[in-house]
């Protein structure tokens, strides 16, 4: 049976946790920075940041973010939702579908009316009620598409 996990509720994963949100949106360079990230998002009392991990009994099978930023040119948005990813043997079982939900109640119980996402992808989140909220820049000057998700609808 899959649970979603906040990570502060299962401290005991963190070190699998990081390694796994590392392995997929890290760089060699990057590892303490999400370990860093992640450790200290379970020390704190605010709502925001927050890493999930879906598990299958002991193995994480996917994972998301809920952050104050993920595009730094957009610092009048937030919260994002971020580093979603399921391991490739857990696609087509609607998981992304199910850690998406996750997101937008986690969001909506916090009191927030919108959570947004920034993502290269065409057609994965529309098909999941997020609206195009048009287009922003990394600080790499990289062009990303920005999504928008009213929780209160």
């Amino acid at each position: 049976m899959i649970q979603i996990y906040d990570l502060r509720d299962r401290m005991d994963m963190l070190e699998d946790a990081v390694q796994f949100f590392w392995k997929q949106w890290g760089s060699e360079s990057s590892f303490h920075f999400y370990r860093d990230c992640m450790e200290w998002s379970c020390k704190t009392d605010s709502d925001l940041p927050r890493f999930y991990i879906a598990m299958d009994e002991s193995k994480i099978m996917g994972s998301y973010a809920l952050l104050r930023s993920d595009l730094s040119s957009r610092q009048d948005l937030f919260p994002w939702f971020a580093c979603l990813y399921v391991e490739p043997e857990y696609r087509g079982q609607q998981l992304g579908k199910m850690l998406q939900d996750h997101a937008i109640s986690q969001v909506r119980d916090r009191g927030y009316q919108e959570l947004h996402l920034c993502t290269d992808l065409v057609d994965y989140y529309e098909h999941n009620g997020w609206k195009r909220n048009g287009e922003s820049y990394s600080l790499t000057g990289e062009m990303t598409r920005v999504y928008t998700f009213n929780v209160t609808s």
